[in-house]
């Protein structure tokens, strides 16, 4: 394994039992369960353009506890400044990364934290400075307690890849996923160029600015 694609959504993306299938083998929301059981896939290949009935997804996105998130511009940037922090301060070489309004991708060389831990601290990070930013998307929804709804789904995904040519493959569909949804391609200072022959703990950073 030379590298890791991460993928985690932002709250209300997709659902357990979302009906293109899922990655989930349980639907732990009781309030979800009425919209059927986890549709669990065994692919790595995106589900996202399977026929499906679209009514019912959008009935089960209506019955969650919270509006579903989705990041503007200007959220997206705070995120991308808690990642900027956390690969600082995990030493993560990342060669692609794209903040959608509703889902990030990540492609990042392989480190001794597996993608789940590594999914978990991004999320992490990203709410601090949401929420230092004044940013929170769910602040209105702050608890009797005074904590905040977290602004991410409960998990993610892990694509671990072992060649050169999966890396190059993941890294180019990283790239170019904010212009298949309409938006500017997005350049972050904390994204390292990619090639074979880079030490993987190298930060050869080009010189770029946040979207």
């Amino acid at each position: 394994m030379i590298g890791c694609h991460l993928i985690f959504g932002a709250y209300g993306f997709w659902l357990p039992n979302d009906p293109r299938g899922s990655w989930s083998t349980e639907v732990w929301a009781r309030h979800l369960r009425p919209f059927g059981g986890p549709t669990k896939v065994e692919t790595r290949h995106s589900v996202a353009h399977r026929k499906h009935d679209r009514a019912e997804r959008l009935r089960a996105k209506q019955a969650l506890k919270y509006p579903a998130v989705k990041l503007t511009g200007i959220q997206a940037r705070a995120a991308g400044r808690g990642f900027a922090q956390i690969i600082d301060e995990l030493k993560v070489t990342v060669y692609a990364c794209a903040v959608l309004p509703d889902h990030v991708h990540l492609v990042t060389a392989a480190h001794r934290l597996d993608g789940d831990e590594l999914i978990g601290f991004f999320k992490r990070a990203a709410t601090r400075h949401l929420s230092a930013e004044a940013l929170h998307p769910l602040e209105a929804f702050r608890r009797g307690d005074g904590r905040v709804p977290s602004p991410w789904a409960v998990r993610g995904w892990t694509v671990y890849l072992d060649t050169v040519e999966q890396m190059r493959r993941r890294i180019r569909y990283v790239e170019e996923n904010p212009l298949e949804a309409g938006l500017p391609r997005q350049r972050w200072p904390f994204v390292s160029t990619y090639g074979p022959g880079l030490a993987t703990g190298a930060n050869t950073l080009e010189n770029r600015k946040p979207p």
